[in-house]
């Protein structure tokens, strides 16, 4: 398990937060997603009704992006990523249901299916985020990490959800990445852990407009979130250890404990 990620963090500071971007229409377009190569030029091509108790791809899709809605309180738990719609994830569901002002009944059909598409953007990042904010900030993109840049960009991508979970639970305030991907280079130049979750793409530092950093923390307890560094900086570390146990961090920390 890490220590703290770093102390050079505020060298990654972004000067300007980022306001609200356009949502994409989901009616009408299909393509089917390859999640290893996480990018596509339409919105997910849902195929059928999504409930309880069936299993797929989709599901998994689903999963990614219904993580950020793990709990209703402060709860060291996640939503797997394993294809099977079982009782976490409904539950998952019928919380971003209730957000977006659908009926929250854990049934995941064209109304669900067309809210969770208009959060992707055509080039498979997310609305309200962007790939080239994750991108190390020492000029290398997603390329030089402990994983190939393709696996970068996709873990950057399932993180993207939990933040938009995150940035709708702040009342859709603009939240600013400080740092996201960091090449190993560039991670130990800033002082980084040397297995930090940023190698890997799994973990962002944020500041949330209008937010202090324990009030960030709080609503992270509640993302599905397994790597919480203490509030006390002026940014909040987030990472998703857990679900990436063949990284080396299988153990959850929340420097601040739950609070």
């Amino acid at each position: 398990m890490n220590t703290a990620e770093d102390a050079g963090r505020g060298l990654d500071r972004r000067s300007l937060l980022r306001g609200a971007a356009g949502l994409t229409a989901a009616a009408g377009m299909a393509a089917a997603l390859n999640l290893g190569s996480a990018s596509r030029a339409s919105a997910y091509g849902w195929s059928r009704t999504l409930q309880q108790g069936v299993t797929g791809a989709d599901v998994t899709e689903l999963q990614i992006r219904v993580g950020g809605w793990a709990s209703a309180g402060a709860a060291q738990t996640y939503v797997a990523w394993d294809g099977d719609f079982g009782p976490g994830t409904a539950a998952a569901v019928k919380r971003f249901q209730s957000a977006y002002g659908l009926s929250a009944d854990g049934v995941v059909g064209p109304q669900t299916q067309s809210v969770l598409n208009s959060l992707e953007s055509a080039d498979g990042s997310t609305a309200h985020f962007e790939w080239t904010e994750f991108h190390s900030n020492d000029g290398t993109g997603f390329g030089g990490g402990k994983v190939g840049a393709t696996q970068v960009k996709e873990n950057v991508r399932r993180l993207m959800y939990k933040l938009e979970a995150l940035r709708k639970k702040a009342g859709n305030s603009a939240i600013t990445v400080n740092s996201g991907f960091r090449s190993v280079a560039h991670n130990a130049s800033v002082g980084g852990a040397s297995n930090s979750m940023h190698v890997y793409g799994v973990a962002s530092d944020i500041v949330v407009s209008g937010h202090s950093t324990l009030q960030v923390y709080r609503i992270a307890e509640t993302c599905g979130f397994s790597g919480l560094e203490a509030y006390t900086h002026s940014w909040q570390h987030v990472d998703s250890r857990v679900q990436y146990p063949s990284y080396g961090s299988g153990s959850w920390w929340w420097e601040s404990g739950t609070v």
